[in-house]
């Protein structure tokens, strides 16, 4: 099954990207996580923004090797994200690799439904991420 946690790209630059994740109270995960008190899973946070960094390396999806995930450091979270939420995810370059990894920093924010514009949000998770291209090897290269 796959999950796309970007809805909208807010932000982009070369070295940086804002999107956005409408939760709403329909989807699927939020059934049992948790029956009494609906909450995002905190991998489908950290999930956001991996896909919102795979955004940023790839706009669209045209690269021949996709890239993927292969470190995560420095793991946080901090609030809730419930139904009726928007999950703000930023996510910006800090170095790219000769060998096409790429580390990059990021955060997800909670903008409840009745947030003041401008207002300050708070962070429901945020960590560094380590971004590669999948490995895929031959039939011979298995053996």
């Amino acid at each position: 099954m796959h999950f796309c946690l970007v809805d909208r790209v807010l932000e982009r630059t070369d070295d940086s990207i804002v999107t956005i994740k409408l939760v709403s109270g329909a989807e699927e995960y939020l059934q049992d996580h948790f029956p009494t008190f609906p909450v995002l899973p905190g991998v489908f946070m950290l999930e956001a923004m991996v896909q919102a960094a795979r955004e940023l390396l790839d706009p669209g999806g045209a690269a021949e090797v996709p890239m993927v995930l292969g470190r995560v450091r420095a793991l946080k979270y901090g609030t809730f994200i419930k139904p009726g939420d928007t999950l703000r995810a930023s996510v910006s370059i800090q170095k790219r690799l000769e060998d096409g990894v790429v580390e990059l920093k990021g955060e997800a924010q909670r903008v409840a439904p009745d947030a003041d514009v401008g207002a300050e949000h708070p962070i429901a998770c945020s960590g560094k991420l380590t971004m590669r291209p999948v490995r895929v090897s031959t039939p011979a290269e298995s053996a």
